[in-house]
C-alpha cells in the first residue's frame, strides 16, 4: 500500500460570487467573461494542470429572493447566482481537458429519472466517465414554484423520493451492457439487443421505464455527489454518495461528522473507503504570512453585510429580516432550509457567544486559510492526517486567482510530500478518487 492521497475537487458558479460574498469584487476578480466559453475552458485548464480530482458546480433552479422577499441584493450586490445551466457549461470543459471530474448539481425533487439519467449518461459518455452528479433534493419554495409546484414537500419526503430516483436511475444507467456496439458492416450488425434491457423501475414516487437510449459510459455510470447535513441527509450519503461536500466550522466538527458519515457506511455495508469526505475550504495566499494577512483583511472589507446576510436567508430558507426570536426560526422556515448552513451558524454563535444575527452579517468572514503556501499545505496535511476529512473542496475567494495561486503554490507543496498526486493514474473520476 502506498501513501495515503488527499482528493481536491473545486467548488465553481456559472456567476461571479461562490462563498465568499466580497470576492468578485476584487481588482483581479474577471467580470466580463462570465457569459463566455472562454472562463470554464481557463479553469478546467487551471485545475487538471493541478490535478484536481475534479471540480462541480453549485446551482440554483431560480435566483434568491428570500432575503426582504426580493431578490434585490442578490441582483444588485452580485450574490451567488447561476447566470448558465452548468449542464450546457460542462461539455465546453470537457473538450478543454482529458482527466478533470466534471460535477453537475440536479435536484430529485424536480427532473424525472428518465431526464436526469439520460442529461448525466449523456455527458458522462461524451467526457469518457468523468462526471459527477452532486444530487439535491433542494431546499426553497422558489425552486418548487419554477418547477410548478407550490411549495417544497416535507424533507422526509424529498429523501424518500430522492433514494427512489437513484434507484430508478441506476436501472436505466445499467440497461445498457458493456461491449454493445457491434459495427459490423458487412454482417450488418450494429449492436447487440441482447445486452439492451428494459429497467422497469416502478416506486411510490417515480416509474420508469427504460431502456435509457444512452450507450454504457467507461465508468459504467456518474459518480455521486452529496452534501446533506441532516439526518435523514446522512442517511442518504451513507447509501449512495462516492463524494460528500461538508461545511464545518472547525476541525472537532470535521471529526464528528467524518466519524459519523463512515459509521452510517458500515451499517449499511460499504466501506468507508468507498466514499471521499471532503469539507469547504477557502485560502487566503501570500509571499509572507503577514503578507497573507494584508490580503485577508482586504478581501474581507469588500463583503457587503447586507448580501452577507441575505446569503444566510438563503442557506437558512427563513427570511432573517422577519425573524423576531431565535425561537421563531423553525416556523418561518417551514420545509425550507439547508441544515448544513443552520449548523455552521450555530456552531459560530456558540463558538463566539454571538446572536443568531450576528452570526448571519459574519457568516464565513474569517474563516479561509491564511498564509504562505507552505504555511497552508502545513495546515492542510493536518487536517488530512488528523483523520478528520479525505481531502477538500476548494472554494475561491476571488476568481480565478486563487485557484491559479494554490495550483502554482500549494499544489506542488503536497506533492512534494507525497500526499497528492503528481499525475492522473484513473482513466475515468471514479478511478481517480478510488486511488
Amino acid at each position: 500500500m502506498g501513501q495515503r492521497q488527499m482528493h481536491l475537487v473545486a467548488y465553481l458558479k456559472t456567476g461571479p460570487t461562490a462563498m465568499h460574498v466580497g470576492g468578485w469584487r476584487h481588482p483581479e476578480a474577471t467580470l466580463d467573461d462570465i457569459l463566455h466559453p472562454s472562463r470554464y475552458e481557463h479553469i478546467a485548464r487551471v485545475l487538471e494542470a493541478g490535478r484536481f480530482d475534479g471540480c462541480f458546480f453549485a446551482d440554483l433552479f431560480g435566483l434568491y429572493d428570500i432575503h426582504g422577499g426580493s431578490y434585490d441584493p442578490y441582483v444588485r450586490r452580485g450574490g451567488q447566482i447561476s447566470f448558465l445551466d452548468p449542464t450546457v457549461v460542462l461539455p465546453i470543459m470537457a473538450a478543454a481537458t482529458k482527466h478533470l471530474g466534471l460535477g453537475a448539481t440536479l435536484s430529485t425533487s424536480f427532473h424525472t429519472p428518465y431526464h436526469l439519467a439520460r442529461w448525466l449518461g449523456s455527458l458522462d459518455v461524451l467526457s469518457g466517465g468523468r462526471v459527477a452528479w452532486n444530487v439535491v433534493t433542494s431546499a426553497t419554495d422558489l425552486e418548487a414554484q419554477n418547477a410548478g409546484m407550490d411549495e417544497l414537500p416535507p424533507r422526509e419526503q424529498r429523501y424518500d423520493r430522492a433514494d427512489e430516483v437513484l434507484e430508478a436511475c441506476f436501472a436505466l444507467w445499467n440497461s445498457w451492457d458493456e461491449g454493445a456496439f457491434v459495427l459490423d458492416k458487412a454482417l450488418g450488425v450494429f449492436a447487440d439487443p441482447a445486452k439492451v434491457h428494459y429497467a422497469n423501475y416502478e416506486g411510490r414516487w417515480v416509474k420508469t421505464r427504460g431502456p435509457l437510449s444512452i450507450p454504457r459510459s467507461p465508468q459504467g455510470r456518474p459518480v455521486i455527489m452529496q452534501a446533506g447535513s441532516s439526518d435523514r441527509g446522512r442517511e442518504f450519503a451513507a447509501r449512495w454518495a462516492e463524494v460528500v461536500f461538508t461545511v464545518q466550522r472547525g476541525q472537532d466538527e470535521m471529526r464528528e461528522f467524518y466519524q459519523d458519515l463512515k459509521s452510517r457506511m458500515e451499517l449499511v455495508g460499504r466501506k468507508p473507503n468507498e466514499c471521499a469526505v471532503l469539507p469547504a475550504i477557502s485560502v487566503v495566499l501570500g509571499e509572507t504570512a503577514s503578507i497573507a494577512e494584508e490580503r485577508a483583511d482586504y478581501l474581507n472589507s469588500l463583503i457587503d453585510p447586507e448580501l452577507s446576510v441575505a446569503a444566510s436567508s438563503s442557506g437558512l430558507g427563513a427570511d432573517l429580516t422577519k425573524l423576531k426570536s431565535e425561537a421563531a426560526l423553525p416556523e418561518l422556515q417551514g420545509n425550507q432550509g439547508m441544515k448544513g448552513t443552520e449548523q455552521v451558524l450555530r456552531q459560530t454563535m456558540q463558538a463566539d457567544g454571538i446572536t443568531l444575527a450576528q452570526a448571519a452579517v459574519k457568516r464565513n468572514k474569517g474563516r479561509e486559510l491564511v498564509g504562505t503556501p507552505v504555511m497552508i499545505a502545513d495546515r492542510l496535511q493536518e487536517m488530512f492526517e488528523a483523520g478528520v476529512c479525505d481531502g477538500f473542496v476548494l472554494a475561491p475567494t476571488m476568481f480565478p486567482g486563487m485557484f491559479e495561486q494554490f495550483c502554482r503554490g500549494v499544489v506542488p507543496e503536497l506533492q512534494r510530500r507525497g500526499i497528492f498526486r503528481t499525475e492522473y493514474t484513473g482513466r475515468t473520476l471514479r478511478e481517480n478518487l478510488q486511488g
